[in-house]
């Protein structure tokens, strides 16, 4: 399965993400949505989020130069973030971070099990 596939059919084909990326660790695009092309600056400051939250926490998580309010860090890979209704869910597995967006006709639980689901499941075959 190609990284477009990953995003189109297991996050958006799900129902439950809105929008959907998957980033290398160096902030470069691998697979999105057309409208969730994410800068690769902003990428490597998500990267940077999973080793420590301190920025995020105190200066919030940008993407597409949307400001979100970190929530927390429930998992060593796995980063919450909230912009209003619409949140982010980023996944860090050993060569890429995944990131999917809900809004408000999407559940944050529902589109957090999506993406952490796919996470797991690329650490496992070694991604």
């Amino acid at each position: 399965m190609s990284w477009q596939q990953y995003v189109d059919d297991t996050l958006i084909g799900s129902g439950k993400v809105a929008k959907a990326a998957i980033l290398g660790h160096d902030g470069s695009i691998w697979a999105s949505t057309p409208d969730f092309k994410i800068p690769p600056a902003e990428g490597q400051k998500l990267e940077q989020a999973f080793t420590s939250t301190d920025d995020i926490a105190a200066n919030g998580l940008y993407l597409l130069s949307k400001k979100y309010i970190y929530l927390r860090k429930p998992q060593e890979n796995v980063i919450y973030a909230r912009e209003g209704s619409n949140g982010v869910v980023c996944y860090k597995s050993s060569q890429c971070v995944i990131i999917g967006y809900y809004d408000e006709h999407h559940s944050a639980g529902n589109c957090n099990q999506i993406v952490e689901n796919l996470g797991d499941y690329l650490l496992a075959q070694g991604f």
